[in-house]
């Protein structure tokens, strides 16, 4: 009899997705039930020689070769660019939307997930988007205040941030400030109020914060820790945060920015002294840089026709 993977054990408690474009992952670790992605993993991807042909096709192509192994959206992210544009990001959006129809006709539009950086405007265009019948996911989230207008927009996802985007490209560098914590709040507090917003916790480092949040709605897990967590026998060997009452302190339903964004803004410019507003700063400068080695990959490509 095989013993039980912690991948197993997660799946009793979570909805597992997976944080890549590789198919083969898919095939792999499956099943999952989304695939989520941004610029900086598109980028890995598209540089190894086996999708040396779909550079051109960019995020959109390597989501239709991953579709048929998982049940429900694929995610893709809208120009980091555009992080402080509603308009520009909604028209970005809604040519992702076209660009599966034009390479797979009949892909449904319900599997779609836009991805959008939660500034005050890119939550605005998930607003806009949600009410035109596409999902959206609030990506690069770090606060309270982000996951409370995130709902009130009515995101199907947010992604709260567990480590700060950097982790994953500065050798050696630890978030001293893990939002492990902040998940389950965000989580609880969604259950008080009814919202339709699920928590999908990303940027996770190691196999102990994946199974500290044991219980989210969704998680999503790049292909190093979903390798780890198939190995037989692994289990946890610490408690999920979601069964020892942490945190206590759930906001009232009463809590509300969709319509003071003055009072937004300040709200997340103070939180953490002004830290989470850095971070959220960092991830859009960090998926910037990944857009512009895309873009220069794409003329390389190009170029050598």
């Amino acid at each position: 009899m095989t013993s039980q993977t912690g991948l197993d054990i997660l799946r009793t408690r979570s909805i597992v997705d997976c944080d890549t474009l590789d198919e083969q992952v898919a095939k792999d670790f499956g099943p999952f039930q989304d695939c989520t992605s941004n610029q900086a993993i598109a980028y890995g991807e598209l540089s190894t020689p086996k999708h040396t042909e779909l550079l051109t096709a960019s995020m959109v192509k390597l989501a239709l070769k991953i579709a048929p192994h998982i049940h429900g959206h694929v995610h893709i992210q809208t120009n980091p660019y555009y992080s402080y544009t509603v308009e520009k990001t909604i028209v970005n959006a809604l040519r992702i939307v076209q660009l599966f129809q034009h390479l797979q006709p009949g892909f449904p539009q319900s599997r779609i997930c836009i991805k959008i950086p939660s500034t005050w405007e890119g939550m605005m265009a998930c607003r806009a988007l949600e009410q035109a019948g596409i999902h959206t996911l609030a990506t690069t989230l770090f606060t309270l205040t982000q996951a409370v207008l995130a709902a009130e927009v009515g995101c199907t996802y947010i992604a709260p941030y567990v480590n700060q985007l950097k982790v994953h490209f500065e050798p050696g560098f630890e978030d001293p400030n893990k939002l492990l914590p902040l998940c389950v709040l965000i989580q609880k507090y969604y259950e008080s109020t009814q919202a339709k917003t699920q928590v999908l916790p990303a940027s996770l480092t190691s196999a102990g914060e994946i199974f500290a949040l044991a219980g989210v709605q969704h998680i999503t897990i790049p292909p190093g820790l979903l390798a780890q967590l198939s190995q037989p026998g692994l289990v946890p060997d610490m408690q999920s945060l979601f069964d020892i009452g942490v945190p206590a302190a759930v906001p009232g339903p009463n809590l509300s920015f969709v319509n003071d964004e003055a009072g937004y803004r300040i709200a997340f410019s103070r939180d953490l002294h002004g830290a989470s507003e850095e971070k959220l700063t960092q991830a859009v400068n960090i998926f910037c840089d990944m857009q512009d080695k895309l873009v220069q990959l794409f003329k390389g490509v190009q170029g050598s026709f």
